[in-house]
């Protein structure tokens, strides 16, 4: 039987993870936790978050996963180090990858980064970005508009396009070169966003970054699926299922099979 890689977000945010970890590992069976009874994650506490992250790690390895991918930038600066010593097998997060990426890419070494309220405020790509390049400028914003914009499925319109241009048009005063989408929703605004900033500005989606890791860290760990079996994907959402499978349809290009969940799983912490 094939073991999948479960993959869980606050709500539709880690499905822009989901697509490219598809694209690029096409073997490999998806099963996907949105939590979007209770987002956006960004303005709770640490703790809070923390337990959430959990509770829904809890609730996946019922599927014997080989592999968790913890697609929610403010549950990854939370809950990655915690989660990793509760489970035995890999766990990944999505802030490395993007700080990786954006010094990869940046000539300026005047990296933007953007995010949730809880992503900004734990300073974990900067951590990130300047382990790896201490000399790097960092400018980070919090961004609390944009996710609940996703979450209704509203990614290109005129208050879109308003929402975008009061939150980060002023970083284009700034001489940076490279903006990272520091959090899983904010794919689903790209073309806005990069409307916004113009073409000057390199926007680095942690979702891509993440993936390619996913990708060697299963070949690394001889974790890799193989013969000709064709995965059945399987999605959950701790809300509204009409609006996610919606979004997910439209995001994947692809029906999906939805489980809305009950929120019953015992509290920790």
């Amino acid at each position: 039987m094939q073991r999948p890689i479960a993959i869980l977000d606050s709500g539709v945010g880690g499905l822009t993870v989901v697509k490219e970890v598809m694209r690029q590992l096409p073997r490999e069976k998806v099963i996907y936790f949105g939590d979007t009874a209770r987002t956006p994650y960004g303005p709770r506490p640490a703790d809070e978050v923390l337990r959430f992250t959990r509770e829904i790690v809890d609730y996946l390895m019922q599927f014997k996963p080989k592999m968790i991918i913890i697609a929610c930038n403010t549950a990854t600066a939370v809950a990655l180090e915690d989660i990793r010593s509760r489970v035995s097998i890999p766990v990944a997060g999505v802030i490395n990858p993007g700080a990786r990426a954006a010094i990869n890419v940046s000539h300026t070494s005047v990296v933007g980064v953007i995010g949730t309220e809880g992503t900004i405020r734990s300073n974990a790509y900067e951590t990130a970005l300047k382990r790896i390049k201490p000399n790097i400028q960092v400018v980070s914003l919090a961004c609390p508009k944009f996710v609940p914009l996703v979450e209704q499925g509203n990614f290109r319109s005129d208050e879109t396009y308003e929402t975008v241009l009061g939150s980060i048009g002023h970083l284009r005063e700034l001489p940076m070169d490279t903006l990272i989408l520091g959090c899983t929703h904010y794919p689903f605004l790209y073309e806005t966003i990069s409307e916004v900033m113009g073409r000057g500005v390199k926007l680095i989606s942690s979702a891509n970054e993440t993936a390619r890791e996913v990708s060697t860290i299963l070949h690394e760990s001889n974790r890799l699926s193989g013969g000709e079996e064709v995965p059945v994907h399987q999605f959950f959402c701790s809300g509204d299922p009409r609006m996610f499978k919606a979004i997910a349809q439209q995001w994947l290009g692809e029906q999906i099979e939805l489980t809305p969940v009950v929120w019953q799983v015992p509290r920790i912490g």
